[in-house]
C-alpha cells in the first residue's frame, strides 16, 4: 500500500476546497447573468445590491460571534486550569508546535466522545471538548483530537466556511427573489424576444430552483474536505497519526448518544458528526467523511 505524504494530503484537499468555492462562484455568476438578461440590467443590479447587503449582514453577524455562539449553544463551561490541567498542558504544547496562540478552552457535559473548535481567527478561537472525551481518551488520543481542532484554527476553516456560507446564501437569496418576481408578475416583459425569451425564462427558472441545491451540496463537500485537511495537519503538528487514529477508532466504537444541546447548525464543527458516528458510506448530504475513510488515510501516513 502506497504511503501518503501529509503535506501532499493537505495541499491536495486545499486545492479541492478552492475549486469547490469556484464552482459556487460560477453558479452565482451564471444565475446573475440569466436574471440580468431576463429582467434587465437595472433591475438585476438593484437585486444584487440588496442580496449582497442582507446576506453579508446575516452571515457576518454570526461570523464575528462564532466562538461565543457555538459555546453558548452547547452549554459549554470554561475549563479551569485547576480542574483540567492535562487539557491545558496538551493545548499549550500544541500551540507551541503550531506557532498559534493558545485558544480559550471549554468543556461541555456529554456522554459522547467529541470536540469542536470555533472562532474567526487564531486570536479569537475556542476549543470545546466533551466530558466523555476527557474521561475516555488517554493522553495521546486526546492530543490527537486537540491537534485536529488546532488544525481547524490554523487553517482558518471558520473563515473559509463563512465565505462558502456567504456565497451559498447569495445564490439562495438571488434565486428566491427571482422566482418571486416572476410569480408576482415583476421583471421585464420582452415582446420582441418571442420564443427565445421564453426559453431564457425557462432556463432561468430551472437554474434558480437547482442552483441553491447544488450550491448547498458543494458547501457540504467543502466541509468534508476541510476535515481531511485538519486530519493531515494534525499529523504535521503531532509528527505521528497514532493518537488521532486511536481516538477515531474509539469514537467509532462508542455509539452516538441522544443530544439535547447540539443543533444541526453546530454539528459540522465537531470532529465527527455527533448524530451519526457509525455511518458506513460517504454521502453527499453529510458534513463529515466516514470515520473508516479517515482512519484508512491516516494509517497510510
Amino acid at each position: 500500500m502506497d504511503r501518503i505524504n501529509f503535506y501532499e494530503q493537505i495541499s491536495g484537499n486545499k486545492w479541492k476546497s478552492f475549486f469547490l468555492i469556484l464552482i459556487v462562484i460560477i453558479f452565482l455568476l451564471l444565475l446573475g447573468t440569466i436574471i440580468g438578461l431576463i429582467m434587465g440590467e437595472g433591475y438585476f443590479f438593484i437585486v444584487m445590491f440588496f442580496t449582497v447587503i442582507f446576506t453579508l449582514i446575516y452571515v457576518l453577524a454570526g461570523y464575528y460571534g462564532a466562538d461565543k455562539i457555538a459555546v453558548a449553544s452547547v452549554g459549554g463551561k470554561e475549563a479551569s486550569f485547576e480542574q483540567y490541567r492535562q487539557y491545558h498542558h496538551s493545548v499549550e504544547g500544541l500551540a507551541l508546535a503550531s506557532g498559534l496562540p493558545k485558544p480559550r478552552l471549554y468543556v461541555m457535559e456529554d456522554d459522547d466522545i467529541n470536540a469542536f473548535a470555533s472562532g474567526r481567527d487564531p486570536q479569537h478561537a475556542v476549543i470545546c471538548v466533551t466530558t466523555a472525551a476527557l474521561e475516555k481518551l488517554d493522553k495521546q488520543e486526546l492530543e490527537g483530537v486537540l491537534a485536529h481542532e488546532m488544525s481547524h484554527i490554523a487553517n482558518y476553516d471558520i473563515r473559509y466556511m463563512t465565505l462558502a456560507a456567504v456565497l451559498v446564501g447569495m445564490v439562495a437569496m438571488l434565486s428566491h427573489i427571482f422566482l418571486r418576481s416572476l410569480l408576482y408578475g415583476g421583471g421585464r416583459r420582452d415582446s420582441k424576444g418571442g420564443g427565445a425569451f421564453i426559453i431564457l425564462v425557462v432556463v432561468g427558472i430551472v437554474l434558480a430552483i437547482l442552483a441553491p441545491i447544488f450550491a448547498n451540496l458543494v458547501q457540504l463537500a467543502i466541509s468534508r474536505k476541510r476535515e481531511y485537511v485538519a486530519d493531515a495537519s494534525a499529523v504535521k503538528f503531532m509528527r505521528s497519526p497514532t493518537g488521532l487514529i486511536r481516538a477515531l477508532k474509539k469514537l467509532k466504537e462508542n455509539p452516538s448518544t441522544p443530544h439535547h444541546k447540539i443543533t444541526k447548525a453546530v454539528a459540522p464543527l465537531f470532529i465527527s458528526d455527533p448524530f451519526n458516528h457509525n455511518r458506513q458510506a460517504d454521502s453527499c448530504l453529510s458534513t463529515h467523511p466516514t470515520l473508516d475513510n479517515r482512519i484508512a488515510i491516516l494509517e497510510r501516513m
